[in-house]
């Protein structure tokens, strides 16, 4: 595998950013992996991070590196520091950035498949929220997305955690979030569409204090006729938890060299 720290200019921010990029390579005498790669363009997973991390997140509290090497998978894990996946009231064009630039970007520098069978998104928590988004709004772009103990309802999360800051800069002084955030509302219109529908997977630790958000979206879920997964079990908000899960995620994906 080739691990690639990338600093580059974004237009849409007017500001250097960065991403971390993972990319398949076979080998044949590396001790203790096994690396491979199936194809010229590599198919891709863009692996968000949470409210309070970064870019490095995945690599530092996970082995996201070793559980890809096999897969012949790419890994793009960008940086939107806390703006939820969103186009802030006081801020930047976050949703923009990751949704139109951030892929253009990364495909220019890179050798990564643009066809929607080879792409798909994941995240925790704030990333959760924000593959579903990516995903449910975009979803000509995605064949599959996975949402780790996600943030369902956005900011709405429990009184103890004081978030207002976060809520003004990123919706304003709107009561509410316009619909285009609520993953509610964006499972809905793509169950109804005509167009094509990725592949959902969903799941959250019985601890956790984004359960109850996870089990509304869950019963939501279940009437709309999406390919939908959905596990829980024993833990809670916190990365013993989410390091075991990407391996699940990571073999549910439908990868190509997987079928």
């Amino acid at each position: 595998m080739a691990l690639i720290q990338c600093h580059f200019f974004s237009d849409v921010l007017q500001l250097s950013t960065s991403m971390m990029v993972i990319l398949p390579q076979q080998t044949r005498h590396q001790i203790g992996m096994q690396n491979n790669t199936f194809a010229d363009k590599h198919p891709t997973l863009y692996l968000l991070h949470g409210l309070s991390d970064d870019d490095s997140i995945w690599l530092r509290r996970t082995s996201i590196e070793r559980y890809v090497a096999s897969t012949g998978l790419a890994v793009v894990m960008p940086q939107v520091h806390r703006s939820f996946y969103a186009d802030m009231a006081y801020g930047n064009k976050y949703w923009t950035f990751i949704s139109e630039e951030l892929p253009s970007i990364a495909r220019s520098f890179f050798p990564l498949s643009a066809e929607r069978e080879d792409n798909f998104v994941a995240g925790l928590s704030m990333g959760g929220y924000g593959a579903f988004k990516w995903a449910l709004s975009k979803p000509e772009s995605f064949a599959a997305a996975a949402s780790l103990s996600g943030a369902m309802n956005g900011l709405h999360v429990p009184e103890n955690m004081d978030l207002f800051t976060d809520y003004k800069l990123i919706y304003g002084d709107k009561p509410e979030k316009n619909r285009e955030e609520d993953l509610f509302w964006l499972m809905e219109q793509c169950a109804k569409s005509e167009g094509p529908k990725p592949m959902l997977y969903q799941c959250c630790g019985t601890e956790d204090f984004l359960y109850e958000d996870n089990v509304m979206f869950r019963e939501a879920c279940k009437q709309s006729g999406l390919d939908y997964t959905y596990e829980e079990g024993p833990g809670s908000h916190e990365w013993g938890y989410w390091d075991a899960k990407i391996q699940d995620v990571l073999a549910w994906l439908p990868l190509k060299n997987n079928a």
